[in-house]
């Protein structure tokens, strides 16, 4: 895993190596966005440096720091490992694997509060002045969140877990292969000004919580404490440049 976020960090780094020498301006925004989604909501601010790409300068690309907050009511997340929860573990081909479900089991969290704090990777594409569409997603970083009472539904026994707790560490490594909690949005922006705009969002989120009374006892005879929500929500943005 340490290798894998180190080689997520040189890849990035690279990306900003090339932006600095093909873009001559930069663009830099704070941004505040909410979701909603089912029983659930979010909330994130950001800060985001991004360089302009190519002649035209359409094409944006550059890091930021992100604080999201995920929050909800009788939330279910499912197992984690991606040994369990895919049928291959190989980077990146793994989100088109099958889903293994006879190995799922499902933790309900009562009352799941997770804030994490991330560098974000941003994309931009600028079709005129006004109107733009991107992607932005979280790399690494640490998370702190409120213990919950929760419900483990393990081979069919149902089992009280009195004080799980979010994963603390989250780190990028494609799909099911992911640790932790993970923003990422797909938009559309419009800018009402030089100074400001509004988005459009839909957000694919990874939340994780770990037990810590109870266990899975997984179909190869191992036990499993992580367990995973993908959150799909819809909210929208406000930003303001520099």
């Amino acid at each position: 895993m340490k290798r894998s976020a180190f080689l997520v960090i040189i890849l990035f780094t690279g990306l900003l190596s090339y932006g600095q020498k093909m873009g001559s301006h930069i663009n830099q925004f704070i941004d505040f966005a909410a979701t909603i989604g089912n029983s659930r909501g979010t909330m994130a601010l950001s800060y985001v440096h991004n360089w302009k790409l190519g002649k035209k300068e359409k094409w944006e690309a550059g890091l930021g720091v992100r604080f999201s907050s995920i929050f909800g009511t009788k939330q279910d997340y499912t197992t984690a490992p991606a040994r369990l929860a895919r049928s291959t573990n190989i980077p990146f081909i793994i989100v088109f694997a099958g889903q293994e479900t006879q190995n799922w089991d499902t933790l309900t969290v009562q009352r799941p509060l997770v804030n994490s704090f991330t560098v974000s990777a941003n994309f931009c594409y600028n079709f005129n002045s006004k109107w733009s569409a991107g992607f932005n997603i979280d790399l690494i970083g640490l998370a702190v969140g409120r213990k919950s009472p929760a419900i483990l539904i393990s081979n069919g026994v149902t089992t009280t877990e009195p004080a799980a707790k979010p994963a603390n560490f989250n780190v990028l490594l494609t799909g099911d292969l992911d640790y932790g909690n993970l923003n990422s949005e797909f938009f559309f922006k419009y800018r009402l000004n030089g100074k400001w705009g509004i988005r459009a969002v839909y957000q694919f989120f990874f939340s994780e919580y770990k037990t810590t009374n109870v266990k899975q006892i997984a179909p190869d005879g191992t036990e499993v404490t992580r367990f995973r929500m993908k959150a799909n929500n819809f909210g929208l943005g406000i930003s303001y440049n520099f």
